[in-house]
């Protein structure tokens, strides 16, 4: 499989009126085209850090990232524009990179009547629910094509039924539209459910203390959970987590 993003040991220091802080250090790890990494780590490791660094909104203090590809972003809320319709919150990536044709916009279309989108184009936010909503931004987020998803924790705004149903849905979508996804989650069952293979970090600085392929191929969210794997993955990252 083709690497598609690499860190190569990876430091990144934040200077602050306190001095230095090491979010990450000796970071290294990759990612295949077309495979779905979930990255768990404590609280305030470097989670967030990371995804900057992968988008190239951060430079590296040291070490290197290095992509083959674009990038569309999730984020932790929708921030979907109000005073925009659905149709025009999908085209906005495409204006702000100047994508905006004929073309784009119909591509843009099709992927939201292809995932159940087509009937609320018309809709504002305020009109959707959450479920809704996230589906929205993640078809505006694959609007401009990208070849790299990162989904920064896109679901922890959810009650935990719509969460689960969301999951589902937002698989779904990236394995058919064959992209390469990085998830930054709190959630291990989440990580599990959705994931080809689980990066586990250790307390800042941030470096990867370990890394599981998963057993479950292509079984869906859902299904993942009633498997009888299910719960032994859940305690080894639960323990990794918590040494």
């Amino acid at each position: 499989m083709e690497n598609i993003l690499t860190f190569r040991d990876v430091t990144h220091i934040y200077h602050t009126v306190r001095g230095e802080l090491i979010a990450a250090q000796g970071l290294s790890f990759s990612v295949g085209r077309g495979e779905f990494v979930a990255i768990i780590g404590p609280s305030g490791c470097g989670k967030t850090t990371l995804l900057s660094l992968a988008a190239g909104l951060l430079k590296p203090s040291e070490g290197a990232v290095e992509s083959k590809g674009t990038f569309g972003y999730m984020l932790q809320k929708d921030e979907l524009f109000p005073w925009r319709t659905i149709e025009k919150n999908i085209f906005l990536p495409l204006e702000v990179k100047r994508k905006n044709t004929q073309e784009t916009r119909r591509r843009a279309l099709a992927l939201a009547e292809k995932y159940g989108l087509s009937d609320f184009l018309g809709c504002y936010p305020s009109q959707l629910s959450g479920g809704m909503r996230q589906r929205a931004a993640l078809i505006r987020t694959l609007a401009t094509d990208p070849d790299i998803l990162l989904l920064d924790e896109p679901f922890s705004a959810l009650d935990y039924q719509t969460r689960l149903n969301v999951c589902e849905d937002v698989a779904a979508i990236i394995r058919s539209e064959q992209k390469t996804a990085l998830l930054i989650t709190h959630d291990i069952s989440e990580a599990i459910s959705l994931a080809d293979r689980v990066l586990v970090l250790t307390a800042r600085p941030a470096r990867v203390a370990h890394s599981h392929t998963l057993d479950f191929g292509d079984i869906p969210p859902l299904k993942r959970r009633e498997q009888p794997t299910f719960s032994a993955w859940f305690e080894r990252l639960w323990g990794e987590l918590n040494t």
